[in-house]
């Protein structure tokens, strides 16, 4: 890798792996439109443009120019100029807002229309992030690549969709793409506002405003927590190698699971129940295939990272 595009960098997931590109000097570009991502979060050595990926056109792009001082037009064609990579992240990664707002399909819009740009700009390699939630209701646990899949919520079907176009792009058009379905993120940069947190965020304002950790449901649907970091290095690990992927797909997990009411003991305090909500009972990554084929081993220790941050 040389250059590289993180769409989505200013985002939590996305910004951190800007960071870890541009430590090992490679030359980062971002798009980003702010909707969720921070400008705070942006590192001042990438190169960053502010526009939205569901342009048709890809047009619509500005670019901050620093000799005149001012924000300048572009197109998504001219962003990929020269970039060999591409690390596909931006995302609304809202399940509950998905199943309230069925209608709302930019999430897949924005991931062909990246695929076709990338492929019209001679770049070699799309990395997809996908999502565990593309499982549903495991028929079993740990969940393997080949589990069968159980769509429960737009979100997961258009991450699913967006797996099968990648699928295409690679069989059709030649552009190689990979696909990495993420567990339950967590770690520094964690969106720590808006309706639909992570339960670790959520908890983690709640204990800090000494009120009670709400449990969504009876607690005892069990989760698997990766670091962020992990999950930039599984990213990272990906646009490195040298074989091509060809639409490959790869579980990100720890294989560990815990309950959303261990979690809330980790964290300390009074618990309140009530809120209900569909979504899977389980989600336990089996992680065995990324570990022989990319080498990768999650590093990440959740109880540990929560003791030494929730007084923070």
């Amino acid at each position: 890798m040389k250059k590289v595009l993180v769409t989505g960098g200013a985002g939590f997931i996305g910004s951190t792996l800007v960071d870890k590109l541009i430590d090992k000097n490679i030359d980062v570009v971002i798009v980003d439109n702010l909707s969720s991502g921070k400008e705070k979060n942006i590192n001042p050595k990438a190169q960053f443009f502010k526009g939205d990926l569901n342009h048709k056109t890809f047009d619509g792009y500005k670019h901050y120019n620093t000799k005149t001082k001012s924000l300048e037009d572009t197109t998504l064609l001219h962003i990929l100029k020269d970039v060999d990579t591409v690390f596909h992240l931006a995302a609304t990664p809202q399940v509950q807002y998905s199943i309230e707002n069925p209608t709302d399909n930019n999430n897949l819009t924005s991931t062909i229309n990246i695929l076709e740009a990338s492929y019209k700009s001679g770049v070699k390699r799309v990395i997809f992030s996908s999502s565990s939630a593309v499982y549903g209701n495991p028929k079993y646990t740990p969940i393997d690549e080949n589990h069968p899949i159980q769509t429960l919520s737009p979100y997961a079907l258009h991450k699913l969709v967006g797996e099968q176009y990648c699928k295409l792009y690679s069989l059709v058009y030649g552009l190689d793409t990979v696909c990495l379905r993420y567990f339950n993120a967590y770690g520094n940069r964690m969106p720590n506002e808006g309706a639909y947190r992570s339960v670790i965020s959520v908890f983690m304002e709640q204990y800090k405003n000494k009120e009670p950790l709400n449990i969504v449901n009876d607690g005892e649907q069990r989760r698997d927590f990766v670091h962020v970091n992990d999950i930039v290095n599984a990213n990272i690990r990906c646009g490195g190698n040298k074989n091509n992927f060809n639409a490959d797909v790869f579980n990100v997990g720890t294989g560990k699971a815990y309950t959303v009411n261990e979690i809330a003991d980790m964290f300390g305090g009074d618990k309140k129940y009530g809120e209900k909500r569909i979504e899977p009972k389980d989600s336990i990554a089996e992680n065995a295939k990324i570990n022989l084929d990319l080498d990768w081993q999650p590093l990440g220790n959740l109880k540990e990272w929560i003791i030494n941050n929730k007084n923070k």
